[in-house]
């Protein structure tokens, strides 16, 4: 009967072992960049593959923040630049967002809904900034083009301001713009809206104003808040175990 016991103990510790030694063989090495960190890991190959990992950090760390070339204007050099090459920033913006495009609607990301979801999601915020970039481009040559803009109701003061023709009304919200409940952010800032007002080219001031305030506007419609982000990064590194983060 000992010897008995002793065997099947034998036994079960050998099984114990060869699970354990299953386990470690399906652990697969991965290095990834995150944020000015590089992170060192392992992966269960029985539950994800690599390509689609690789594909889902792209899609984290690529296509998740903004993806053309930003063209705000500030200064009247700006904005009568692009006015003259209008139909080379357009080019240009039809060239990358059809390269991109290519690359986003194409990612394989691991076959879970909180990746499934985030890649749609991206799609749509892709093609919203897309759509944004197209409208500033149109608009600083004609602001009336926004009675189309897709941001309309969701940034009414500026579009209206912009569109509607209305001299006084663009000048209440161009001075809005200004303002902090109702008061001048400070002195210098009155200061340098009044002269602006004063100035010759005072409507073209105006449009470069309300343009940057309405693109802020139509951006805070669709992009994800940060909290949302961070709890996406923290969701990829835990794909992960003995993952090790050296940071800068």
């Amino acid at each position: 009967m000992k010897k008995m016991m002793i065997g099947i103990a034998f036994s079960l510790s050998a099984m114990g072992f060869g699970q354990k030694n299953a386990d470690t063989n399906n652990l697969i090495f991965y290095s990834y960049e995150s944020n000015g960190c590089n992170n060192k890991g392992y992966f269960d190959s029985r539950q994800y593959k690599r390509n689609e990992i690789d594909d889902t950090h792209k899609l984290l760390y690529q296509f998740t923040g903004v993806q053309f070339e930003n063209h705000n204007v500030f200064r009247l050099s700006k904005l009568d630049e692009i006015r003259k090459n209008k139909a080379q920033y357009l080019e240009n913006l039809e060239k990358q967002y059809e390269q991109k495009k290519k690359d986003l609607y194409s990612l394989k990301v691991i076959d879970l809904p909180i990746w499934k979801k985030l890649h749609q999601e991206t799609i749509q915020i892709f093609e919203k900034e897309y759509q944004l970039k197209k409208e500033r481009i149109l608009a600083y040559t004609d602001p009336a083009s926004l009675k189309s803009s897709a941001f309309y109701d969701h940034c009414k003061d500026y579009t209206e301001a912009l569109t509607s023709g209305n001299p006084e009304k663009k000048l209440q919200v161009w001075k809005s713009i200004f303002e902090i409940n109702g008061e001048p952010a400070s002195q210098e800032t009155i200061a340098a809206f009044n002269a602006k007002v004063k100035d010759s080219r005072k409507d073209d001031y105006a449009l470069i104003d309300l343009l940057n305030a309405f693109g802020n506007c139509a951006n805070s419609s669709f992009r994800p808040k940060a909290d949302e982000q961070e709890a996406l990064y923290t969701s990829f590194d835990k794909i992960f175990t003995k993952l090790k983060t050296d940071c800068d």
